[in-house]
């Protein structure tokens, strides 16, 4: 099987916890949804039409710069009473401040699997770094730029111990070593997602916050010419 690695990156992102009302808070990399709007940006796919396009790709991410959030106050219009003015009227405000945590300089690399006609058109743009639409990390405003990485030959190996670099889903581990020095969190994100923007599927992940490998006996994993080891979320 043959894998895309390319890397995204910017100075901010955020990806919005779909449980999340008053406060805005991120998930710690983008889902695969959102990596699947990001390659229909880069081929070309129509917004309304990317995830039945990117259906059957399969998608790893790896953290390679360490997840940092700060959080920023935001101002949002106004509208309560359905209506907007500039200046404070009968006590309404003109705009609400609202809490948003962002992420601060992410970087993933992203591993994709799919059809060749889709990793060939995938591959021949972010070579020449062209997109049909602007990426970015989640809102417009937050602007990103990525590389080319390889386009690899992979094996699949099961139930064996690796040293993975990407998100492990929990669902795979049948056992994990926690290494000292290393930070391990988990996060429920939405795995699949139909093109009516409905999630099918969510998923339990596993990472380690700096970037660093996770040692775990799992059921299935991707394995490199180079040693190095992923598994699709």
């Amino acid at each position: 099987m043959k894998v895309l690695a390319f890397d995204i990156f910017g100075d901010f992102g955020q990806f919005r916890k779909y449980y999340t009302t008053s406060s805005i808070l991120t998930f710690s990399f983008p889902p695969p949804p959102t990596v699947k709007g990001m390659l229909g940006a880069i081929s070309g796919s129509p917004k309304d039409k990317y995830l039945d396009e990117f259906k059957n790709t399969q998608v790893a991410i790896r953290i390679i710069h360490p997840i940092q959030k700060i959080r920023f106050g935001l101002n949002y219009i106004n509208t309560k009473g359905n209506y907007f003015t500039l200046t404070r009227k009968n006590g309404h405000q003109p705009r609400t401040r609202i809490p948003a945590e962002f992420l601060k300089s992410p970087s993933f690399r992203i591993y994709v699997s799919d059809s060749d006609e889709i990793l060939s058109k995938l591959t021949e743009n972010i070579q020449q770094h062209k997109s049909f639409y602007t990426l970015s990390l989640g809102l417009s405003e937050l602007l990103a730029d990525y590389r080319f990485v390889g386009l690899f030959k992979s094996d699949l190996v099961e139930n064996k111990e690796a040293e993975i670099v990407t998100m492990v889903p929990l669902d795979i581990i049948t056992d994990i070593k926690f290494e000292e020095g290393k930070r391990y969190q988990k996060e429920k994100i939405p795995a699949d997602m139909d093109s009516e923007r409905v999630v099918n599927r969510y998923k339990d992940v596993v990472f380690e916050v700096d970037g660093k490998t996770i040692k775990a006996m799992v059921k299935h994993y991707r394995s490199f010419e180079n040693g190095e080891a992923i598994t699709f979320i």
